[in-house]
This record gives structure tokens, sequence and C-alpha cells, in this order.
């Protein structure tokens, strides 16, 4: 991971439509268009929730998912674990990271049997301290969610992660809501998170769900770390995921406007273009001078181009006189100033 570069994750999620083949060609597509690392989720119906048709076990309101006995879901969404390992393998063979969102213990291990190199906890898991603890435990980087975390479930997360020896972690604005509004994310969040969390070490990003560029390159502005947006090959292709992902044109063109805001952003630096200087104003003589007059408002003027002095000595000539015959248009010079005059 480059520190000096917004790191972009591409989430599949879902939108493997159940077909393997699916899945490798939207990490074919992550590749080309310049994705760091694809993100899979690893759980089963049954390590998510339970089989139950109680009101309490439908899907979130106002979200996708609202009439769906979350069980069916979840039993649709699943990433089969059989795939992991050789979507894993085949995202690396393209030099491309792939790393897994665990649900649950048995997940954690079996992505470590994989040997992914980083975590990342949901939203709605990240108040789940018994299972970040566990993730943390492993020493890899952790990635965490905080959609639906207060300020202090946030910082409960993080001490989960210290306590276990756990230093690497980088906390994620987000908003759990499918597709994100625009005037619900609250961006803003991310400069009080990293004055808050800076100071532990702990590196801020975005985890993005709605369906426009701005919010990922308000967040690099703002000095994200990480950016991860769902990539879906085609919206057409319905998963319980497809309504709020990009398809690969967009997500190309977000990726772009990140890489375009991360040039405009630069570094700290107050050089400054030497051609263009070449331009800039400096005392002129604007009216012919005889030798032993004085220097005046009317013969001497900060005018384009720098030939001359600084203009910060205008008022320190002002009043002195020439040494010698000068004419219109002579960038002035101290040593056209009288002799213990400059």
């Amino acid at each position: 991971m480059d520190n000096n570069k917004v790191f972009i994750v591409a989430e599949m999620s879902a939108n493997h439509a159940h077909d393997i083949n699916i899945a490798k060609k939207i990490i074919n597509i992550t590749k080309e268009i310049g994705v760091d690392a694809v993100k899979l989720q690893t759980y089963t119906a049954d390590t998510m929730t339970i089989n139950s048709n109680n009101e309490m076990f439908m899907g979130m309101k106002g979200s996708p998912w609202e009439r769906c006995n979350s069980y069916d879901l979840y039993t649709e969404a699943a990433t089969p674990w059989e795939w992991q390992k050789e979507l894993k393998e085949y995202a690396e063979n393209l030099g491309l990271e792939l790393f897994s969102t665990p649900f649950d213990n048995s997940a954690v291990d079996f992505l470590e049997s994989i040997g992914v190199k980083r975590y990342k906890i949901a939203s709605f898991e990240a108040i789940d301290i018994p299972l970040i603890k566990y993730t943390a435990s492993k020493g890899k980087p952790m990635i965490i969610s905080t959609g639906i975390c207060s300020f202090e479930e946030i910082q409960e997360a993080v001490d989960a992660c210290k306590s276990v020896g756990n230093n690497d972690i980088t906390l994620l604005k987000c908003t759990s809501a499918y597709p994100a509004k625009l005037e619900n994310m609250h961006l803003m969040t991310i400069l009080d998170m990293k004055e808050k969390f800076g100071s532990q070490n702990v590196k801020i990003g975005l985890s993005d769900h709605s369906l426009f560029n701005e919010p990922s390159v308000v967040a690099t502005a703002l000095g994200a770390f990480v950016i991860e947006k769902h990539i879906t090959l085609d919206r057409n292709i319905k998963t319980a995921d497809s309504a709020f992902s990009l398809e690969p044109t967009e997500f190309a063109a977000m990726i772009e406007a990140v890489r375009r805001t991360e040039k405009v952003l630069g570094k700290v630096d107050y050089s400054y273009n030497q051609d263009s200087r070449k331009h800039a104003r400096s005392l002129f003589v604007v009216k012919d001078i005889k030798k032993g007059e004085k220097f005046t408002p009317e013969n001497v003027r900060s005018i384009r181009p720098s030939d001359g002095l600084h203009p910060r000595y205008y008022d320190e000539i002002i009043g002195k006189t020439a040494k010698e015959d000068l004419k219109y248009g002579t960038p002035l010079k101290f040593e056209h100033i009288e002799r213990g005059q400059n």
C-alpha cells in the first residue's frame, strides 16, 4: 500500500450473481481500471442470522432488501467459500490484492488458511467487540466501517484492536444507506475523525454507498487513506447489491477523479514558476530622469516585468536622487541611486 496514494477497494459482495465466471470478470475489470484491491465477504446465512420468519428478521427498512427475509437474503448473496481461495489466487496472478470481510470467527479462520493480507469489518459488525478482537489478533491490517456506530463505539472498536496488539487500523466514514444520499454523508466528519483518532495513529477513509463520484473526490481532498465502493458488471444483473454498485465505466471515472484530485493536492510547496516570475512587477523608470533629480511617484512605478528592483524598495527609494541620467523604461537598480543613499 502506497501511503501517498488513496488505496481504492472494489467491493464485489453479491455482484458475482452466483457465477464464478462473473466474479472473475469483475476481478479482471478491477485490474484494468486501476483498483488496488478487490474485496469479498465471507459468511453463510447461518453465521449471519437464524432462519426465522419473525418480522424482526426482515431486511432493513428503506433498503433494497426491505421485504426480504434475512436468512434467505444471505443465502442468496453469500460468496461460496470454496470459490474464495481460487479467486484470491486469480487476483494475485493479475497483480491484484484480494481480501475479505469475515462475519464470525470461523470465517476468520478460513481466511487465515488462504492467506489474506488484511481484514475489513463491516459497519454492522463494528460493535461486535469479540469478533474485532479475534480478527485483529491475527496481526493483519484492520479496516473498520463505522456506519452504525456512535463515537464511543468507534473508540471501543479501536481499543479492541489495540488490546490484542494490533495498531494498524483504518476507520471508514460510512453512511449505512443503500444507496446513500449525498446530503446524508456528512464528510466533514472525516476531518473530525482525523483529529480525534489520528493522534492514536489511526488512519481514516471512506466507505461510499452513493452512486456519485463527488464523495470519493471530497474524501480524497480531506485526506482519506482508503476509499471503498461496490462494483458490478452491470446493474441490470440483479443482485442484493447491484442497485447501489458502480458499473465499470463509472468506477473507472471515479478512480480517474480521485487520481486527478491527488495531483491537484500535491504536497506542501512554496516554490514558484521561475518563467512566470519573470513577468512579475518591479520598479521601473517611467519618465526620463536627469542626474541629481529626485525619484518621485511620477517617474518611478511598480510595473511588469521583473527586471527592476523588488517593489518592497519603493518607499525607500522615493525622495532619493539619481546617480546618472535614466531613460524612460529603464529597470531601476541600486547602482542608479546616488552613493550613500541605498
